[in-house]
């Protein structure tokens, strides 16, 4: 089958390369900052910014808290310098970009020769065990737009390497988990501060019902967002080792029933005195403003894993 007509790798690359210095053209670690999460850049030494305008292919995000720059630059921890580019933005479907366009830069950052892929996204809590500020370890997924027809890996194959059916029961590396909860020790954190879990994706933009928040926890999802699938397996097609890690910003509006309006209006029909509760809702404003607070963390159990990974994978 024909390469897809529309992604212009060989001038991506050459304009990226263009834009760096030579020791920066080849990183080992490709980083995918979520909303709020974009601090990480803090970590980057030697840090070379590369708008997303400047490469043929990238779009821009529209969404607030994602800014649209790849940060090319040295992380690690003891002295450890590894070459990695973080992805300061990343692209949604519900912003109207088609699937390809979502998962471009990924397949990008897999052509400049990156071997791990480290995601991080603001979720929702599905698991009302998992506090608001706790770090899951991603160690599964539960793609609902992936089995009704959104799958960023649907048209042609990019490169005659690529496998067309791609096995996901070990998307998501052991080794990197792993090395998330040595960091998590070393860097004196609560045992309470990480967990494991299933992410689950959604489409969005809309935040979840209480009745689609209730499906997805029986389904056996743990968290719930709107992105990190998509490039999961667009990495996992190109050979990548992955890992996600997705902060809890917010619970899911999930109630153990719902408020009868029959009764309250029988009540008040009846003369009695009728207390209206207020309603939980959610918003963008709460997932930037724990993001932000639980950023600093985020940002040291990454760059302890960078740091890490040379020398156990």
């Amino acid at each position: 089958m024909p390469e897809y007509p529309e992604a212009p790798f060989d001038d991506a690359l050459k304009a990226i390369k263009s834009l760096l210095p030579e020791n920066l053209q080849k990183p080992q670690v490709g980083i995918v900052c979520g909303s709020g999460l974009g601090g990480i850049v803090e970590c980057i030494r030697n840090v070379v910014l590369v708008p997303y305008s400047k490469v043929p292919g990238f779009s821009e995000s529209s969404v607030p808290g994602h800014k649209s720059t790849l940060a090319f630059g040295f992380m690690g921890h003891n002295g450890t310098d590894v070459p990695v580019v973080a992805m300061l933005g990343r692209f949604h479907p519900y912003e109207g970009h088609h699937m390809r366009t979502v998962v471009y830069p990924i397949r990008v950052l897999a052509k400049l020769g990156i071997k791990d892929l480290i995601v991080t996204n603001a979720a929702g809590g599905l698991n009302p065990k998992l506090a608001v500020g706790t770090i899951v370890v991603v160690h599964d997924h539960l793609g609902l737009p992936n089995m009704t027809g959104m799958n960023p890996l649907l048209g042609p194959l990019t490169s005659p390497t690529y496998q067309r059916f791609i096995p996901l029961s070990d998307a998501y590396s052991p080794s990197l988990r792993r090395l998330a909860f040595l960091a998590a020790h070393h860097l004196s954190l609560e045992p309470t501060a990480l967990a494991e879990g299933t992410y689950a994706w959604v489409s969005g933009p809309t935040y979840e019902t209480p009745a689609e928040g209730r499906f997805l926890r029986l389904a056996g999802a743990d968290v719930v967002g709107m992105s990190t699938v998509p490039e999961v397996l667009a990495a996992r097609e190109a050979g990548l080792n992955v890992m996600a890690l997705s902060l809890v910003t917010n619970a899911v509006v999930i109630p153990d029933g719902y408020r009868s309006i029959q009764e309250e209006v029988l009540a008040e029909l009846a003369g009695k005195r009728v207390e209206l509760p207020v309603p939980d809702v959610v918003s963008h404003e709460e997932v930037l403003e724990i993001g932000k607070a639980k950023g600093e963390v985020m940002m040291k159990l990454v760059e302890w894993v960078v740091g890490s990974i040379p020398a156990n994978i």
